[in-house]
């Protein structure tokens, strides 16, 4: 706690707040731009003509895995590997398209599933701390709104303290979280670049990356955004406390 006191020290609340505001802002750029990019590339045809699903499943097949499914979900950028039930799940819009942008977002999941075939360390810890993050989410709705309250009003930090700590739980899962990410681009961009029967071009390689290389800068801002939060949030329990 000590050195979390000396930290946020040198943090006002006001200075924390500020940076908050800034990386808002930014994660809204980052959003916009993403979303920007994927309407760009989805309407750009994959010369191979395959779909989202079939780049999937070919992807799976080339890394010896025979036990992951490829189903599709409801929704809009839904996308994601659900290791516990072995599936990738695709949105609409990238199970059955058949764009450059819909082959880098299902080569992008299938990275997971290849991730979890091989064990790779970040991912095993991510999906280790899931009960662990649930807990924590849950936590902080209640006791950072509650613990500010108390704080203020009869001067008692402890409930604000349950929600810092649970909040930093939730930052660090976000920075776990960001290494997994790139790492599935990389698998899932070396493989695409291998493989000209699903990208025949450079230019297609290079628009799958560019589009991939803005999903990631969302989980970026995201753990900046967290990181932000927990600093607002300690330096108003440990300021407050001095």
């Amino acid at each position: 706690m000590n050195h979390i006191s000396f930290i946020t020290g040198y943090i006002g609340y006001n200075s924390a707040w500020f940076l908050m505001i800034v990386i808002a802002i930014i994660s809204f750029i980052v959003q916009w731009r993403f979303k920007s990019k994927f309407k760009q590339y989805a309407e750009i045809p994959l010369l191979s003509g395959l779909s989202g699903q079939e780049v999937a499943e070919k992807m799976l097949r080339d890394n010896g895995i025979y036990d992951v499914q490829v189903i599709s979900v409801e929704g809009q950028l839904t996308d994601h590997y659900n290791p516990e039930t072995k599936t990738v799940n695709l949105s609409p819009d990238v199970f059955y398209s058949r764009s450059v942008a819909s082959a880098a977002v299902a080569a992008h999941e299938c990275g997971h599933a290849v991730q979890h075939a091989r064990a790779y360390s970040w991912l095993s810890l991510r999906t280790a701390m899931v009960p662990v993050i649930n807990i924590a989410s849950a936590l902080t709705q209640w006791t950072l709104f509650i613990g500010v309250i108390l704080l203020f009003f009869v001067h008692s930090p402890y409930v604000l303290a349950i929600g810092v700590v649970a909040l930093a739980v939730v930052t660090t899962f976000s920075f776990v979280t960001l290494p997994v990410e790139f790492d599935a681009s990389n698998r899932a961009l070396a493989w695409l670049n291998n493989n000209y029967t699903v990208m025949q071009t450079s230019e297609e390689h290079e628009q799958a990356k560019d589009a991939l290389w803005w999903a990631a800068m969302t989980y970026v801002v995201a753990a900046l955004s967290a990181l932000a939060t927990l600093l607002y949030y300690a330096s108003l329990l440990f300021n407050r406390r001095n």
